[in-house]
């Protein structure tokens, strides 16, 4: 009787394209939280809610906001990504206009 030994494991070079993002992220840069211009909420409001979130005073507040109104937006926080996404959610509960960036 003839017995057959398993034929051995053949095994092929395996090529992984590796995922390409073309987004790069530097950990060193900062990233911000603009507050843009909107028809919507009055100035006296926007200026609460930066005292209310920042913690900034009544002069900086309403220098920020004018810059806003002025300017169409304002930087008004920086920090790491998950500070900004943060930041960035709680502008939007208080109804502005919110966007983050890589500085």
């Amino acid at each position: 009787m003839r017995v057959m030994a398993p034929a051995a494991p053949m095994t092929s070079p395996v090529e992984v394209d590796e995922p390409v993002d073309e987004t790069t992220t530097d950990p060193d840069r900062p990233w911000i939280v603009l507050v843009w211009n909107d028809p919507i909420n009055l100035m006296s409001y926007v200026t609460f809610v930066f005292q209310k979130l920042f913690g900034y005073n009544l002069a900086k507040a309403t220098e920020l906001m004018l810059d806003v109104h002025h300017k169409g937006r304002a930087v008004v926080s920086e920090g790491t990504k998950e500070k900004a996404e943060l930041d960035v959610f709680r502008l939007h509960e208080h109804g502005l206009w919110a966007t983050m960036q890589q500085d």
